[in-house]
């Protein structure tokens, strides 16, 4: 897993999520495993299936952000800065468009409410990363080469 830029408020929230789930979690799942093994014949036992689920993928959240905390790197997303950079919320406008569409330059554990996320590393966020409001950038997307417009960094 490469670097991965997070703000200090979605670093403290991962950090509380893995706190939870290897402490409170871990035990919650045994206790429903323990109360499903109780009920007798485990061939056909829904719950002890249900639950034995609900464990692996619990476990392959916490393996997941294990390793996400282990190799975060902590940015200030005080935001207003004038040039694109992990953290930032930039404003674009695609060439041939009128609309203006929001976007957060970080990782997808970084999601807020309404707004898409870019990757740093992805084509568009390598293209942006650097610039500053009232650029124009192109990159290649599946589809071929697109401009944008950076409207406004906040």
């Amino acid at each position: 897993m490469s670097e991965t830029s997070l703000s200090r408020e979605a670093f403290d929230r991962l950090q509380a999520e893995l706190e939870h789930l290897t402490t409170q979690g871990r035990v919650e799942v045994a206790n429903r495993i323990e109360a499903a093994r109780a009920l007798g014949d485990l061939s056909e036992n829904g719950d002890y299936h249900a639950a034995k689920d609900d464990q692996g993928k619990m476990e392959a959240r916490v393996r997941h952000l294990q390793a996400l905390l282990k190799q975060a790197t902590i940015v200030d997303d005080a935001g207003g800065g004038d040039t694109v950079a992990a953290g930032s919320v930039v404003s674009l406008r695609y060439e041939g468009d009128d609309d203006v569409e929001k976007y957060l330059i970080g990782s997808i554990e970084e999601r807020r409410e309404g707004m898409s996320v870019v990757s740093p590393g992805s084509p568009l966020g390598q293209a942006l990363l650097g610039h500053k409001a009232g650029e124009t950038v192109e990159y290649d997307a599946p589809s071929g080469s697109l401009k944008v417009e950076i409207v406004e960094i906040g």
